[in-house]
């Protein structure tokens, strides 16, 4: 294995758990984040969850400087990547602010970007029977209608009972009380996303637990968010022992 499989977008290998109790609500402001070099210059991380050692399941914050690149490595787990900001490259492709993409277990790439990146990255966090290579740009799909007025939906991947989406919130929209079965995860894009336990700002991330119940809202700013739903109890690609 590729040592840079766990180094590219995850905590240290000294770091084994952080927020690695999925029956716990978390969460994280950007205001608060602590940056940790990686093994490539120009490149850190902001660690928001991680089980697993020399290999983890992690969700992470990560940032290329100007010219930061990494080797090709592969992600036997799965990588889950959204732009959230400049431009991100590999040998395929540049994908700009707003691309959504999914390498699935045992692909492997070269990263780099050439004017400096932040992405959200997802790793070892794909189901046993997905396989599905994808490159969205959601700059170009339309929205949906959403269950509420002032809610529009955009659907990124579904798998096996997992469902990943952005979700646009108009200002000064209410969505009714809901529970999520299989948890919730969400990462504030835009705007502020509020509920009845506080207010998430912009680089806010949450997530929920199994069977958790809360009654979202806007104010004036309105929010832009991606959020995942189903994944705290789904069967994931094993790590290995």
């Amino acid at each position: 294995m590729n040592n840079f499989e766990q180094d590219a977008y995850s905590a240290d290998s000294a770091v084994s758990s952080v927020r690695a109790d999925f029956s716990l609500r978390e969460v994280c402001f950007a205001a608060d984040a602590q940056w940790l070099d990686s093994p490539s210059g120009g490149v850190v991380r902001r660690v928001l969850d991680r089980i697993g050692a020399e290999v983890a399941r992690a969700t992470s914050v990560v940032r290329y400087a100007p010219g930061a690149q990494f080797p090709t490595h592969i992600h036997g787990g799965g990588e889950e990547i959204f732009v959230l900001e400049g431009i991100f490259s590999d040998e395929q492709g540049d994908y700009p602010a707003g691309s959504y993409l999914r390498n699935p277990p045992g692909s492997s790439h070269a990263p780099f970007s050439r004017e400096g990146c932040t992405l959200l990255v997802k790793l070892w966090q794909f189901t046993e029977a997905d396989s599905q290579s994808l490159r969205l740009n959601t700059r170009e799909i339309p929205w949906r209608q959403g269950m509420v007025e002032g809610l529009t939906v955009m659907p990124l991947h579904s798998a096996d009972g997992v469902d990943t989406a952005l979700v646009k919130w108009a200002p000064n929209t209410h969505f009714n009380p809901h529970t999520h079965p299989g948890g919730e995860e969400i990462f504030v894009l835009d705007g502020v996303f509020s509920d009845e336990q506080g207010d998430y700002p912009a680089g806010s991330w949450l997530r929920n637990p199994r069977w958790s119940r809360h009654q979202p809202f806007t104010r004036a700013e309105g929010a832009l968010i991606y959020v995942k739903v189903g994944h705290l109890d789904a069967p994931m690609v094993a790590l290995p022992s």
